[in-house]
C-alpha cells in the first residue's frame, strides 16, 4: 500500500487535524462551495476504479489556495439499493482521514478538506491518489459494493451546477421519513462514526431525528446495520418509555452510559435544557439559549455574521461540540426542523426567536403558521436589543415569560420588606446553568462580579457564624 500511494494509510490518522500554516490547500469548506454524493446504479452502467477529474487538479493549484471541490462516487453490486447511499456517502469522510496529511470535516454540502504541506512534499500532487486511496477502502471496508467509479469537480461553475443536482436527492432521501416517527417503530440506531473527533459522542437516530451531521436517516441506519452488522450504525432497542415529551427511554440510556464511557447515563432525544442529545462537531446547526428573552436562536455553517448573543457559528461550535452535553448549547441536522417533536420538551418552536434568513427560509415550509411571522433573522435584529424590541413588537409567546418573571420579582420584592426569612427564587430553565470560574491569582484586593440574570438559584439553609 506504501508503494501504491504517496502516503500512509491507516484508521490512526483519524483525529488528524491539519491547521492554517501546516495547510498547503483548502477544499470546498465555509468560504467555497462543495459537497459529497453517492448514487447507486446498475452493474453494467460503471467502469470499476475508474477516476474522472473535472478542474484544475492539486498540482495546478497554489499553495495557501483555498478551491471547490465535489466528490462524486457510483456504486453498484447485487445488495447495493439507495437506502444504502448515505450510509456510504458518510464513510467517506471516515475514510479520507484514514490518509495521512488529509483533514475532511463535515458531510453533504459542508463537507470541508486540507491537504497539509508534508504531503506535497512526499509527493501528493493528485486528486487521483485520494480517490484511488478512497475507492479502495469503500470495497475493502464494505464488500456489498463490488464495483465504484469516481468523479471529482474543482472547476467552480461545474461544482454549482451538480450541487443543485445533489440538493434535490438529499431533500428526495430526506423526505422519506415525513410519515414515520418514533412511537411508530421498537428500534432506533445510533452511530459512531464522529467518535474519533468525539470519543464521548452518542448519536441517537430516529424517526423523528436525524442525525447531527444531517447525513443518516431512520431508514440510513436500518439499512446500514443490516448490511454491515460491525460497522458504525448499530441498532438501538428503545426499551422503556421514561419521558414520552423529553423522548428518554432506558434502551437509550444503556447505550449512552456504554458509548460514553460513563460520561452520561441520560438522554433525552427531544430536550434542549434537560439531558440533551451530546453534541459532536459534525453538527451542521447550533442552537443557543439566551437569557435575555428566555429564547432560543439558531444558526448553521453557512452563516458568517454574528448572532444577537454577539457569538459567530465557530464560537458557539467550540463550545458545543466534542461529544458533550452543554445546557444552553444543542447541535442538530436541518432536518430535525421539520419534526413534529423538534425540541417539544422546552416549547419547540414556540421558544425559538432567532436565525439566519437563509436558515429560515430553508425550513420555511414547516414553522408553524402561527409563529413563523414572530421569529427574527438578521435582517430584523442584530443584537439582544433589538431581538426584545422586534419580539415585543410581534407579541412572541416567550414575552409572556417577561411578563411573568417581573411579577414574581415584584412579589419577591414584597416579601423581602417583609418578616419572612423565606429564600427567593428566580425563574429559568431547569436544570440550572453551572457556572465555571477560573481561580484568583496574584494579590490585591479586586475580584470579578458575578450577575445572575434569570438564574434559578436555590438555597435550603444559611449558617451565619462570626468571624474569629
Amino acid at each position: 500500500m506504501a508503494d501504491e500511494f504517496p502516503f500512509e494509510i491507516s484508521p490512526m490518522f483519524e483525529g488528524e487535524r491539519v491547521r492554517k500554516d501546516d495547510m498547503y490547500v483548502e477544499l470546498a469548506g465555509p468560504k467555497s462551495k462543495g459537497f459529497e454524493l453517492v448514487n447507486a446504479v446498475e452493474t453494467d452502467e460503471i467502469k470499476d476504479g475508474k477516476f474522472t477529474l473535472i478542474g484544475p487538479d492539486i498540482s495546478d493549484m497554489e499553495e495557501g489556495g483555498r478551491y471547490p471541490l465535489a466528490m462524486i462516487y457510483r456504486i453498484a453490486g447485487e445488495l447495493v439499493e439507495p437506502d444504502l447511499e448515505a450510509i456510504v456517502e458518510r464513510r467517506n469522510h471516515d475514510f479520507q482521514n484514514y490518509i495521512q496529511g488529509v483533514m475532511h470535516l463535515n458531510q453533504r454540502y459542508d463537507v470541508w478538506l486540507r491537504i497539509n504541506k508534508d504531503s506535497i512534499a512526499k509527493g501528493l500532487n493528485s486528486f487521483e491518489d485520494i480517490a484511488k486511496a478512497t475507492m479502495m477502502l469503500f470495497t475493502n471496508e464494505l464488500p456489498f459494493i463490488e464495483k465504484i467509479e469516481a468523479t471529482y469537480i474543482t472547476d467552480m461553475e461545474k461544482v454549482e451546477e451538480e450541487l443543485a443536482k445533489a440538493m434535490e436527492r438529499y431533500a428526495a432521501r430526506d423526505e422519506r421519513t415525513r410519515n414515520l416517527h418514533d412511537e411508530d417503530v421498537d428500534t432506533f440506531y445510533g452511530c459512531s462514526l464522529c467518535q474519533s473527533f468525539a470519543p464521548t459522542s452518542v448519536c441517537v437516530i430516529t424517526p423523528d431525528r436525524i442525525a447531527l451531521c444531517g447525513a443518516i436517516n431512520w431508514f440510513d441506519g436500518r439499512a446500514a446495520a443490516k448490511v454491515d452488522p460491525e460497522g458504525p450504525q448499530f441498532p438501538i432497542e428503545k426499551g422503556e418509555l421514561l419521558d414520552e415529551i423529553g423522548g428518554e427511554y432506558s434502551g437509550v440510556n444503556e447505550v449512552a452510559q456504554k458509548l460514553s464511557g460513563g460520561e452520561y447515563n441520560r438522554i433525552k432525544i427531544h430536550s434542549f435544557f434537560e439531558f440533551p442529545h451530546t453534541s459532536c462537531g459534525c453538527f451542521e446547526v447550533v442552537g443557543f439559549y439566551m437569557p435575555e428573552v428566555d429564547g432560543i436562536g439558531w444558526v448553521d455553517r453557512d452563516y458568517t455574521g454574528m448572532a444577537p448573543n454577539g457569538l459567530a457559528f465557530s464560537t458557539m461550535a467550540g463550545q458545543t461540540g466534542g461529544g458533550k452535553q452543554v445546557i444552553g448549547f444543542l447541535g442538530v441536522g436541518v432536518n430535525y426542523f421539520r419534526s413534529p417533536k423538534f425540541i417539544q420538551a422546552d416549547g419547540g418552536w414556540n421558544r425559538v426567536v432567532w436565525m439566519p434568513k437563509v436558515l429560515k427560509d430553508k425550513v420555511l415550509a414547516d414553522i408553524p403558521a402561527e409563529i413563523v411571522d414572530k421569529v427574527a433573522t438578521e435582517e430584523d435584529a442584530q443584537d439582544l436589543d433589538t431581538l426584545k424590541e422586534f419580539l415585543n413588537e410581534k407579541d412572541h409567546p416567550v414575552v409572556k415569560n417577561w411578563v411573568a418573571d417581573e411579577d414574581e420579582e415584584v412579589d419577591e420584592d414584597e416579601e423581602s420588606t417583609g418578616t419572612s426569612t423565606a429564600m427567593p427564587v428566580f425563574g429559568m430553565p431547569d436544570p440550572a446553568m453551572q457556572l465555571n470560574i477560573p481561580p484568583m491569582t496574584g494579590g490585591g484586593s479586586g475580584g470579578i462580579k458575578i450577575t445572575l440574570k434569570n438564574a434559578k438559584v436555590s438555597i435550603d439553609k444559611i449558617i451565619l457564624s462570626s468571624k474569629k
